[in-house]
């Protein structure tokens, strides 16, 4: 086995995501919610998997990730987690679970970890989650933080437009990053965020910077697998490049299966016993 094929089959740590930014080497991570999908995306070689809230939106069908609790997300970690056997597999922290509360942030952290065994977790915010982040990573749990446009936050922002344009507020977001870092997050995802801020803020910090929406600038790049592969139709943001189109071949299959089935064309005699 070459040292590449070593490398890509190596299991992908928090450890390895740092020596990754050190060495220029891009970072890839797509969302997941359930065992099929983490499979899949897992055998492709992918370095991260987001158990993402986003599963309220395209999984639970709800129009924000608000009301997903962390019992459903223990759920689909756990099945996502029983299929990975390379990527490094973070999950959301839902809302509710550590705003205000850094106990509360602990205890729902640990639940993840024991309940869905899986990798690190990932919050919301800035200077706010500080102290949440210090006392689970001293409990010996990876997080990952999260800024820019924060979904959990929708309410409070009223649009879901681009964030940090303003310098006052740019300047913010690179004081929470670095107040992030120092608290012991092993990386930063970036949302909808221009593109000269997102790079200003990857080069600043020691620690990777995962970007959606945030330009190439960033140290690597997430999208929700469900928009990628063209499930999800109505969603049609600028940064967001489909790699299919699944919906109308999924569709498709469906009508043809169901065209067979009134024809009496499915099951023929080679499909019986």
């Amino acid at each position: 086995m070459s040292t590449a094929q070593k490398t890509n089959k190596r299991k992908v740590t928090t450890h390895r995501l740092r020596e990754m930014k050190t060495r220029g080497e891009k970072i890839s991570m797509l969302t997941a919610y359930d065992f099929s999908f983490a499979r899949i995306i897992d055998d492709a070689g992918i370095d991260v998997i987001l158990v993402g809230d986003s599963a309220s939106n395209v999984i639970h069908g709800h129009e924000t990730t608000l009301p997903i609790t962390l019992d459903q997300m223990i759920d689909h970690a756990s099945a996502v987690v029983r299929a990975v056997k390379r990527a490094l597999v973070v999950v959301d922290l839902p809302f509710g679970c550590y705003q205000g509360d850094s106990k509360n942030a602990l205890k729902s952290a640990i639940r993840i970890m024991k309940e869905a065994g899986a990798h690190a977790i990932k919050m919301e915010g800035g200077s706010f989650i500080v102290d949440s982040v210090k006392r689970i990573v001293s409990a010996g749990i990876p997080v990952m933080g999260h800024l820019g446009l924060m979904p959990q936050s929708i309410y409070k922002y009223g649009t879901y437009t681009v964030r940090a344009k303003e310098e006052q507020e740019a300047h913010e977001l690179i004081e929470d990053a670095l107040k992030l870092q120092k608290a012991g997050c092993f990386g930063i995802v970036l949302e909808k965020i221009p593109a000269q801020l997102a790079t200003e803020v990857s080069e600043a910090l020691e620690i990777p910077t995962i970007g959606i929406g945030a330009g190439a600038g960033c140290d690597g790049q997430v999208l929700v697998t469900h928009d990628m592969l063209g499930i999800n139709k109505e969603f049609s943001p600028r940064f967001l490049r489909r790699y299919a189109d699944l919906y109308d071949v999924m569709k498709a299959a469906f009508s043809q299966y169901i065209a067979d089935v009134k024809s009496r064309n499915f099951p023929n005699e080679t499909e019986s016993y």
